[in-house]
């Protein structure tokens, strides 16, 4: 998601200046993307000079206001209606170790899934802590989310030891323990 295409749509309903974009941001998101001052102004800036969005001058406090260009509400619709993409292959942190020890060494490669295994437990517990505090819905929703993509990583982890043990021919009960635990459809 770019700050820029969340701007647009902020701005749909009505002339905001950048405070107001930066906290009506933060409420949406949850403040799960930490936004800070001069990224709000620099963006306004450029959607201004790409002719998304104008200025209305400053208002009664000295706060300038900004307002959705039929340019800017049209890359808005255009940026909501469209689906995210999701890359087959990502640079993802986990998995490039994951890959990296495989090939290199694959004993590591254990121990590498262990302790993610573990740092990935943590953090859905506190997710789910956290869950059951409550919140708005923006919040429940990054919740929910973040404890749905921890649960698919342990998931790929499992997967990943599951498949080093039959590749070194192991039959290891801790795996197969997981496996009855937690399902995973064969897609090859």
């Amino acid at each position: 998601m770019s700050v820029r295409s969340a701007f647009l749509v902020l701005l749909g309903p009505g002339p905001r200046h950048g405070y107001q974009l930066k906290a009506e941001f933060d409420d949406a998101t949850g403040e799960s993307w930490p936004l800070n001052y001069g990224q709000v102004y620099t963006t306004l800036q450029r959607l201004e000079k790409a002719g998304a969005v104008a200025s209305l001058g400053e208002d009664e406090d000295g706060r300038i206001r900004y307002e959705l260009t039929d340019h800017g509400r049209e890359e808005a619709e255009e940026w909501m209606a469209s689906p995210v993409q999701q890359p087959l292959a990502s640079r993802d942190e986990i998995a490039m170790k994951v890959l990296l020890a495989v090939r290199t060494d694959p004993g590591r490669a254990v121990a590498v899934i262990d302790v993610q295994r573990q740092a990935t437990m943590s953090t859905l517990q506190t997710v789910t802590r956290m869950r059951a505090e409550g919140g708005d819905l923006p919040w429940m929703l990054h919740l929910d989310r973040t404890a749905m993509l921890a649960e698919a990583e342990l998931r790929w982890l499992d997967r990943a030891e599951e498949r080093l043990d039959a590749e070194a021919g192991a039959d290891s009960p801790k795996a197969d323990a997981r496996l009855r635990s937690t399902p995973i459809e064969e897609t090859t």
